[in-house]
């Protein structure tokens, strides 16, 4: 997979294909053919890293009820990692012929994928799929990462509980770093894994973070027009 300039990291979130009422059909129609047409008239490449979303929270939902207590830090992430790993290779199946045949879940050596799709998922306790998308970019030497979520913009706090929250434009990764803390755990709710966060600040590694409803607003942001969301970079 050659030219960097025209390769993204995509971060889908799986809240966007499982919402609560299982998988949303419709939603990864219409991003498999935006994904098959970026590709064919832009030339376009793509690391797909696809989340766990409401999947994950199920099984730990149903884990905590039947026990009668909150599952072990390393459980929950192992619930999501697989979520992670179902949802992948359901996008491995549908974009086969365009996809590299397999799917990377482990992130200590660096595969050459020829192909122009290439579906990834979480690794291992301990890491988010926001940090397993910053190792792909420091892999294969990319600039970008774009993470598709449910909301619109990073916000200067909680939108779900504060009325007045504000939202950014743009947003120093310095900034963002002081906004969220140095902390992951599973399940959390930070528009970006604060551990990923420091690794991307480092690398210079610039996020963009949007609503992935909207895949012709996702278009602007890749083609580097406006559009509405977020960047946190230098």
């Amino acid at each position: 997979m050659a030219d960097n300039d025209k390769t993204i990291v995509l971060k889908l979130g799986g809240s966007l294909i499982y919402p609560n009422g299982g998988l949303d059909i419709d939603y990864i129609k219409k991003f498999y053919d935006f994904i098959r047409q970026e590709v064919t008239e832009k030339n376009r490449r793509f690391f797909i890293l696809i989340g766990g979303g409401t999947l994950s929270r199920h099984y730990r939902d149903a884990g905590a009820e039947i026990t009668g207590h909150e599952l072990k830090k390393d459980d929950l992430d192992w619930l999501g990692i697989h979520a992670t790993r179902l949802n992948a290779h359901l996008f491995r199946t549908i974009f086969r012929e365009m996809a590299h045949p397999t799917i990377i879940n482990d992130y200590e050596f660096i595969q050459k994928p020829e192909k122009p799709i290439v579906i990834a998922a979480g690794w291992k306790p301990g890491w988010s799929t926001d940090y397993d998308a910053v190792i792909l970019a420091q892999d294969y030497n990319i600039k970008k990462i774009v993470k598709m979520s449910n909301a619109t913009h990073v916000f200067d706090k909680d939108p779900n509980k504060f009325r007045d929250a504000k939202p950014f434009e743009k947003i120093s990764w310095k900034d963002y770093k002081a906004m969220v803390g140095d902390e992951w755990v599973p399940g959390n709710h930070a528009p970006f894994d604060p551990i990923a966060a420091k690794i991307a600040s480092d690398l210079d590694i610039d996020v963009v973070y949007l609503n992935g409803k909207d895949l012709s607003n996702v278009e602007k942001a890749m083609d580097e027009e406006n559009f509405v969301g977020t960047t946190i970079g230098k």
